[in-house]
């Protein structure tokens, strides 16, 4: 990419940025769409404007994001969502300090190397037409200048490892600070229990959960329940809610035709058959009524055939006291590892029901085979990327689409095309991924959604290193120069190491691609505002239906930790090669951060709670990043290069690991599980736990004859009860 091209990239998303920023301004202070750029205040009770000085200042919110406190932001939208801003902070300090060397040492010591390249383009001009000139590549093989470059390395190694080691400390500090809250959370007196063996003949699953417990736990001990299959049960209290909200639907739409010259109105009427366009048409509200009327008992038996006869080999067991639940759940209870199996229970919201009841061997075979799956996608995922991004050069473009020549080749056109192309047919291939990996995760049998979404991003991230960063470096590569391979395959590694410092430009756009543009559409929230008013108009009739419409979603960060997670990796690898990457990632985690901060305060509503459980993950990750950067760095280095000091390099990959073990080991069991000492801290009083059991009730089986909870557990006990007398 040369110069015109790299600054009509830039300029282009920093004009849509501007564009996007003004719209925000403009549009946030219109009453009506309060609902989509403050609902998390709104659905707190508390005014859209409260303590918000009204002005036409684009960067106000700026201010009111630094201006909040961390103990804000999790008052508001949780520990997980501080966490987050944790992370972001902690890798922009990694970009801040390592800048602050690298920046005005490696980009003179690149550019005023006057010896002869042998792997990259050279300018014999000595002009900066092309930005690869500031990269190592411009540096002459065994050149004393690659000192520098090395000793970067060691540079940002050191800094990342005090910048992680620093906010492992204070994550852990945040996660102890809300275990210890005063805050009752049903979660804190349950542990899951999973692999529980048969019932003796005669026994319900429950009476023999109970007697288990009981026996082991006799002062602490309060009650269990059960896991059933509730999907025939779910599947009905759905179509009931279903006909419900088309009922009062209706009812909106007979009383708006109702007029003064029409005072009976006009009953609106509906056809039964497929989507609503076939069958015979019929009264909406009578047959509402009617079908309401006709499911009520249908599922009043099967709630009670569900308790009764489809207990499943799964239960969450009640503890008196939060401390009791702790050593419960990191007790062995059983001999044998597959039953008994003992771990703290989710929050109710984030259960997956469905998988409670997988077995042990069952769930190891899920998760060899789901692993089986992901390790061919990162495979074969690897072909179509490496072929887009060496198709969507211009000169393939022009060699395999002739008649495209006459456009492509007008300079504006050129110039755009080879600004956005490759980095669009990138994002595509990236945007069809993450759904696959959140359904392979769930497939493992995992029991909660922030388990699954740990599991999913896990996936993404070693995904996109082997995808993205070496997919888009090689592949193109690759595809550029196999017949040179064919004919001195010996080269290979040479072609291969040559391309990393010209990547960078590609990385350059990608990156400002990925913060002016995409910061600035989750900022100005165009998308859902356009969304939210489109289906007011001529879909919503109900207050039901329009709060619906403009429901806020979470931060999402089964998909949001992987992509900053692939800017760290290509920003750190190409911090030494190419350190003008430095910047853009200083823009990219700081502005991030600053709109991450808005969004939780205003925006987003948490739907799960972990208490930074994602924290371990996050720092094996970035370390991983860190040891691909410094095993890039030596090969690179040593091979490419030709300098045969770069053997110094071993000894800061091998502290890397070091690094990470030691981290693991003071930290990691804090988060696997609640330490004692912090469960025995906050809550001292028994709470009301007949609310904690029905907080974890399905809503299929909680209808207005189960709402008691004693009907509710006598269900569960009688199963096979009466089945064996």
């Amino acid at each position: 990419m040369d110069f015109s091209s790299f600054v009509t990239s830039l300029g282009t998303s920093l004009i849509i940025f501007v564009v996007l920023m003004l719209a925000f301004t403009w549009l946030n202070r219109k009453p009506g769409n309060a609902v989509i750029y403050y609902p998390n205040r709104i659905l707190r009770g508390l005014d859209p404007l409260e303590g918000r000085t009204v002005t036409r200042n684009p960067l106000a919110w700026i201010k009111e994001a630094v201006k909040a406190s961390e103990a804000d932001v999790i008052a508001v939208a949780g520990v997980d969502a501080a966490v987050y801003l944790v992370f972001l902070s902690s890798v922009l300090a990694i970009l801040v300090f390592s800048g602050i060397i690298l920046l005005p040492v490696l980009l003179p010591v690149a550019a005023t190397d006057n010896g002869t390249q042998s792997t990259t383009d050279s300018n014999s001009q000595g002009t900066f037409k092309n930005l690869d000139k500031l990269t190592m590549g411009h540096i002459q093989e065994s050149s004393s200048r690659l000192w520098a470059f090395l000793l970067g390395v060691y540079w940002v190694s050191f800094v990342t490892y005090y910048v992680l080691w620093k906010s492992y400390t204070h994550v852990s500090d945040l996660r102890a600070g809300a275990k210890t809250s005063a805050v009752v959370k049903p979660e804190e007196f349950a542990v899951l229990v999973r692999d529980i063996p048969a019932a003796p003949p005669g026994q319900s699953m429950k009476d023999h959960v109970d007697s288990y417990f009981r026996a082991l736990h006799p002062e602490t001990f309060y009650k269990s329940m059960v896991v059933t299959d509730n999907k025939k049960a779910n599947k009905i209290w759905e179509e009931i809610e279903g006909y419900r909200k088309k009922l009062a639907r209706a009812e909106v739409v007979y009383a708006e035709s109702k007029t003064t010259g029409k005072p009976e109105g006009t009953r609106p009427t509906n056809k039964t058959g497929f989507l609503g366009l076939v069958g015979p048409k019929v009264d909406t509200i009578d047959h509402c009524n009617e079908k309401i009327q006709e499911l009520l008992p249908k599922l009043e038996a099967e709630q009670n055939i569900t308790l009764k006869e489809k207990q499943q080999g799964a239960a969450l067991v009640f503890f008196c006291s939060k401390p009791a639940a702790v050593s419960a759940s990191q007790t062995i209870h059983a001999q044998k590892i597959d039953t008994w199996t003992m771990m703290e229970a989710p929050e109710p919201r984030q259960v997956l029901w469905t998988n409670l009841s997988k077995k042990f061997y069952e769930r190891e075979i899920r998760s060899l085979i789901v692993y089986g799956i992901v390790f061919l996608t990162v495979c074969f995922y690897m072909i179509p990327i490496a072929f887009v991004s060496a198709f969507t050069t211009m000169e393939n473009l022009k060699k395999y689409l002739p008649f495209l020549k006459k456009i492509v080749d007008q300079p504006e056109i050129k110039t755009v095309l080879e600004a956005y192309l490759p980095q669009i047919a990138l994002l595509v291939f990236m945007a069809l991924l993450p759904t696959l990996l959140m359904f392979l995760s769930k497939e493992e049998g995992i029991p909660s959604e922030s388990h699954a979404v740990r599991a999913a991003s896990g996936k993404y991230f070693y995904f996109i290193v082997f995808n993205v960063f070496l997919g888009v470096t090689i592949g193109g590569t690759l595809y550029a120069s196999l017949k040179e391979i064919i004919k001195k395959p010996s080269q290979i590694i040479t072609l291969l190491g040559s391309s990393l410092p010209k990547s960078a430009t590609f990385f350059l756009t990608y990156v400002a691609l990925k913060f002016f543009v995409g910061y600035g559409l989750e900022l100005s929230r165009l998308v859902p505002l356009i969304i939210f008013h489109l289906k007011k108009k001529f879909l919503c009739k109900t207050e039901a239906e329009v709060k619906e419409a403009w429901a806020p979603s979470d931060f999402g960060y089964a998909t949001r930790f992987p992509n900053d997670m692939l800017i760290v990796t290509i920003v750190l690898c190409y911090s030494v090669i190419a350190p003008i990457i430095i910047p853009f990632g200083v823009v990219y985690f700081g502005l991030g951060w600053l709109v991450a901060r808005n969004q939780a305060l205003k925006v987003y509503v948490p739907r799960y709670e972990s208490n930074g459980r994602m924290w371990p993950h996050i720092h094996t990750r970035i370390v991983a990043a860190l040891i691909v950067y410094q095993i890039t760095m030596l090969g690179y280095i040593g091979i490419l290069r030709k300098f045969y000091y770069a053997t110094f390099m071993i000894p800061v990959i091998a502290i890397s690991f070091i690094f990470a073990y030691v981290c693991k080991q003071r930290f990691y069991l804090a988060f696997f599980h609640t330490p004692l000492e912090v469960a025995c801290q906050g809550t001292k009083e028994i709470p009301n736990m007949e609310s904690i059991y029905a907080a974890y009730i399905p809503p299929c089986l909680s209808t207005e004859k189960l709402q008691d909870v004693d009907q509710f557990e006598d269900a569960h006990s009688h199963s096979l009860r009466t089945t064996s007398l």
